[in-house]
């Protein structure tokens, strides 16, 4: 059965040194702090790569993000993975549950985590499954 969580979210992003990078400049990395309310009250601690395309508007990331607390009062952790792009300013993103990452009374979370930006606000829906 499919369920839905909504909420907002808080995202604190801090540059980290990228290791082989030589004089390019295009690699990016960052650490990814989230505060999660809502249907899913959570934090989160995570990592994120960036790459910069030759053309403005275009670019890459990956991340992997660790979320801990209670979705829909259910406790636990899980494993988001995030691949996204934007080509010459339109963007692509998916954000989804690393399989069989679900911890405590998350166990077997699986799911898509649809991330909002809007007047300079961050929400999201989660539309998940458990067992």
């Amino acid at each position: 059965m499919q369920h839905v969580a909504k909420g907002e979210f808080e995202v604190r992003l801090q540059p980290l040194d990228v290791e082989g990078q030589g004089e390019s400049g295009t690699l990016g990395r960052m650490s990814i702090d989230k505060t999660i309310s809502g249907d899913l009250v959570a934090t989160t601690r995570g990592q994120m790569l960036t790459a910069f395309g030759a053309v403005k508007g275009s670019a890459g990331y990956v991340a992997i993000e660790l979320v801990t607390g209670t979705l829909h009062g259910r406790a636990g952790s899980f494993v988001l993975q995030h691949t996204g792009s934007m080509n010459r300013g339109t963007p692509s993103l998916s954000v989804s549950v690393v399989p069989d990452s679900g911890t405590g009374e998350l166990a077997g979370l699986t799911g898509n985590f649809n991330i909002i930006i809007a007047d300079g606000r961050h929400s999201y829906e989660f539309s998940y499954g458990l067992p």
